[in-house]
């Protein structure tokens, strides 16, 4: 009673309160809202005398006659019109006009690189797309007055700056992806795959300008600032693309990924350099003036890698945490990334080439750069870059490109461009070593252009040195090369020579354990490890996470990759496990996960319910198509406090029979639980199984099934037909069991 009068007495002082509060309100705004108007008219007034202006008031009363009525409307008409054209003045304010910019292209290159994901292509080919379709080319002809609205003339300088510094920004993190230890390990391969990759496209980029200067070339455009532009351009690799296609394969920790990411960092240095050099040679004007930029532009780099660099990697070692991480080391990093920046634009080199230096000098402590990439990128690539892709897009004129000529053009420039990077990579990579599929494999890779071809061209549109036609047919180069990146690894790894399964390996139980959650992954791994068989000594078992989408940097990909598999690697040790682990990024994760199961060629994919509560529902949506899908034994764990394997309950009928008792041997061989072999047919089903064990009772279903029974027991395995027939039902007795391993038997193996 006691506690029933104190509840009530609470709610009631506690309304009384709230009425009080709002009483207090309302005559708050009351009182000091009437003295605000009052204050407000006595001053209108005294205005009003000052000026000389009195207001008169009318005191008789007149019928309105047609002519005060037509005065009227015009002045409603007039008030409307006023109230319009107020209202469209705001709008086309330069700001107003920049922000409805800012809205339509986020709008647009998000739906279209989400789309373009789903299709298991870059999503920066997407945002390409929508920058396209909202130029000229697209909604420019279709919508020629939304266009004008969208993008007036006088607009596209602010665009182009905003887009600008989000490009400074860019490039300083992927100066900073470029990991210089990592091209001093490889440098002598490295070295003579990019240089080949960098000199023969350049070659044959030399080799067409000498035939469509004529026609292509921008007035006063000397031969040789034009042929130097469209070899860099044709010679170009795009880092970031590349680095997320790895991801996306699983090929980062691989001697192929490795050797790919340095000679994409190898080529990405040595082009930049090179493009200063033409950049130099082409605001020069004389050849003195070129050598003189040239000159500074190697004492500047020197300086920031010998004095600059030092200072950062100290602050770097210091600053190794969110914590301690000021605003004051923040905005001194910024200073030195904007001093940089101004400093080569100030010389004649582009902004874009000292943001990128600054970036290779940044400190390479993963901490380090993880938190200056983490202040960055966000507001870099999903705001300001976009901005560059539409900008580009209003530069991108297919409509041009409008007689079979251009078009014959446009095809001989993207056939050149595939086989001087493509195929001058391969026959490199053939020459020292590689395998036919590895050196395809890294050609392709690197024929990649991307993001990086689009800088190059933008420059020298901006320049006068590329006309309008081939910008627009490079700017299509670079979606080809892009696109075909995927599609051609797809093809490579279909056909590519089978590797040869020895014996041992044929004889083998491979399992394939797939986790999102760190902890799931170690749970899954001991289940593992039971299931596999006494004479699988190596113990085939491989880990798969994967990170749900692929917009991540490189050094992103490696820190979520090392977090999640700490745990997972730290218990393969604690029980002798040599785990082989996979790390993927990836826009559809079942149809990968699914994907690598085959490829592995694995006899049971583990995966761990994405549900705690214990219901059919379990069962659906990806892990019903995983289940589906899978041309392998799939085992689906639903964890419930689960630790260890002591006591185990298996549940058949007589279809699965056979296979749960193989599951019974494997368990035996493995560890040192107890087994109880329970079938809903009743006891004399199981009189003719192989096992004789003290550690298997065999009980009958209708006699002991009940919540205390159940209690007892750490995993209950039954086959997933089974559950879904017999127990997806049974709530009591889904709520009192212990964790679950649902198993739908394929491989011959069980």
């Amino acid at each position: 009673m006691l506690l029933i009068y104190k509840l009530y007495f609470c709610k009631e002082y506690y309304q009384n309160k709230m009425k009080r509060n709002f009483t207090f309100y309302f005559i708050i705004l009351l009182v000091f809202g009437l003295l605000i108007w009052l204050i407000l008219n006595e001053g209108e007034k005294r205005n009003a005398i000052l000026t000389g202006h009195h207001k008169k008031t009318e005191s008789s009363v007149s019928i309105k006659t047609n002519t005060d009525i037509n005065s009227n409307i015009q002045e409603d008409t007039s008030l409307f019109n006023s109230t319009l054209n107020t209202l469209k003045k705001q709008i086309s304010s330069p700001l107003s006009i920049l922000l409805v910019q800012i809205i339509i292209i986020i709008i647009f290159s998000r739906i279209l690189g989400l789309a373009i994901g789903k299709l298991g292509q870059p999503i920066v080919i997407g945002e390409i797309i929508a920058g396209i379709i909202l130029g000229p080319s697209f909604l420019g002809s279709i919508f020629p007055e939304t266009f004008k609205f969208i993008f007036p003339a006088n607009s596209l300088n602010n665009l182009q700056l905003v887009s600008q510094f989000g490009l400074v920004l860019f490039m300083f993190i992927i100066g900073m992806e470029i990991d210089t230890k990592l091209v001093r390990k490889k440098i002598n391969s490295a070295v003579i795959i990019s240089y080949t990759g960098i000199i023969f496209p350049y070659f044959l980029g030399i080799v067409l300008s000498y035939f469509i200067y004529s026609s292509f070339a921008m007035p006063g455009v000397s031969f040789t600032t034009f042929a130097l532009f469209i070899g860099i351009a044709m010679s170009i690799t795009a880092f970031p693309v590349l680095a997320r296609i790895l991801h996306e394969k699983g090929l980062t920790k691989t001697p192929l990924g490795i050797m790919v990411i340095t000679c994409a960092a190898t080529d990405d240095i040595t082009a930049w350099l090179i493009f200063a050099a033409i950049i130099a040679i082409a605001q020069a004007g004389t050849a003195i003036s070129a050598v003189l930029v040239i000159v500074i532009v190697i004492i500047f780099v020197m300086l920031m890698l010998l004095i600059v660099q030092p200072v950062l990697k100290r602050i770097g070692s210091i600053y190794i945490s969110n914590e301690n991480l000021s605003k004051t080391v923040i905005a001194f990093i910024f200073l030195i990334l904007f001093s940089s920046a101004f400093f080569t634009e100030a010389i004649g080199i582009h902004a874009l080439f000292g943001a990128f230096i600054a970036g290779v000098v940044v400190p390479k402590n993963q901490i380090f750069k993880k938190l200056m990439i983490n202040k960055i990128e966000d507001v870099s690539t999903v705001v300001l870059l976009p901005l560059f892709f539409a900008f580009s897009g209003l530069r991108t004129q297919i409509g041009l490109l409008n007689t079979p000529y251009l078009w014959t053009i446009c095809g001989i420039v993207i056939l050149i461009a595939i086989i001087g990077k493509l195929g001058g990579i391969t026959l490199a990579a053939r020459f020292i070593g590689n395998s036919w599929g590895d050196s395809i494999t890294m050609g392709v890779l690197m024929n990649t252009r991307g993001l990086m071809e689009l800088i190059v061209l933008n420059i020298g549109y901006d320049l006068g040195i590329l006309s309008p036609e081939i910008f627009s047919i490079m700017v299509i180069m670079a979606l080809t090369t892009t696109f075909m990146a995927g599609p051609s690894l797809n093809f490579i790894e279909k056909y590519k020579k089978s590797v040869k399964i020895s014996l041992k390996d044929n004889l083998s139980f491979k399992i394939l354990i797939s986790f999102g959650i760190p902890k799931m992954g170690t749970t899954l791994l001991k289940l593992a490890s039971s299931l596999s068989g006494r004479n699988n000594i190596s113990k085939n078992i491989t880990a798969l996470h994967l990170t749900p989408h692929t917009e991540i940097t490189r050094t992103e990909a490696i820190d979520f990759e090392r977090k999640s598999f700490i745990p997972i690697k730290n218990t393969a040790q604690e029980l002798g496990i040599n785990l082989n682990s996979i790390y993927k990024t990836s826009n559809e994760v079942t149809k990968e996960i699914i994907k690598t199961a085959h490829k592995e060629k694995c006899n049971l994919l583990l995966i761990g319910a994405a549900r705690s509560v214990f219901n059919k529902n379990a069962l659906g949506g990806k892990v019903k198509n995983i289940i589906e899908q899978a041309k392998c034994t799939v085992g689906v764990f639903i964890g419930k406090d689960f630790q260890e394997i002591h006591n185990v309950l298996i549940l058949s009928d007589s279809v699965y029979l056979e296979r749960l008792n193989n599951i019974c041997e494997k368990l035996l061989s493995n560890s040192e639980c107890n087994i109880v072999f329970m079938t809903s047919e009743g006891v004399n089903n199981l009189s003719n199984m192989n096992i004789q064990n003290e550690k298997i009772q065999y009980v009958d279903y209708v006699k002991k099934m009940d919540p205390v029974f159940l209690k007892k027991f750490d995993l209950l395995i039954t086959n997933i037909d089974y559950f879904e027939r017999t127990l997806s039902e049974n709530t009591v007795m889904l709520d009192s069991s212990p964790s679950l391993l649902l198993l739908n038997f394929i491989d011959y193996k069980f």
